[in-house]
């Protein structure tokens, strides 16, 4: 098997790591696809999402900043650090990163979600009552296209999507 190989395999263990509870094993993998590809901006966002539900917040947000370094269009890195930012009480960080991946990813549901949640939490009550409209429509759409078009349940990312599980448990 050649590096890549192995690079894909230590992050597809990773994944089912993570979604098994056992993060510490994860972060393990994780790491080591990043070491092989530094410019892996999804091993290293992953990675961060196993720190999160550990609650190490520090290294979790340092993992998705470094994901925006790799890649600044990355709607979810942006997300999940809003995530942090929320998590230590620093709302406006928060919102900013929301809002900043749903500028990249207009589509991008969970973040609408997450936006609303703290829209809600702000008394910003008709701005939650949009985004967590648009949240249900976007749902609805996707899975309509997802499912007639595919025909397939999970694809890569649709299975990093539902492993992270993070963007909508509070």
């Amino acid at each position: 098997m050649n590096e890549n190989g192995n690079e894909k395999n230590e992050f597809e263990l990773g994944i089912i790591e993570f979604a098994g509870g056992r993060y510490d094993e994860s972060i393990a993998l994780f790491t080591r696809a990043f070491d092989k590809d530094p410019d892996n901006a999804l091993a290293v966002v992953s990675r961060g999402a196993a720190y999160f539900k550990q609650g190490n917040l520090d290294q979790a947000w340092s993992d998705f900043d470094r994901g925006i370094q790799i890649d600044p269009e990355y709607a979810r890195a942006y997300h999940m650090r809003g995530l942090v930012y929320e998590r230590l009480g620093e709302d406006e960080a928060a919102l900013a990163d929301f809002d900043r991946a749903i500028e990249l990813n207009p589509e991008y549901g969970a973040a609408y979600y997450s936006r609303a949640t703290l829209h809600t939490k702000l008394s910003n009550t008709e701005k939650a009552q949009a985004d967590i409209e648009t949240a249900t429509i976007i749902g609805n759409q996707n899975l309509e296209t997802y499912m007639s078009e595919n025909n397939v349940w999970h694809t890569q990312q649709m299975r990093v999507e539902d492993a992270l599980e993070t963007e909508l448990e509070r």
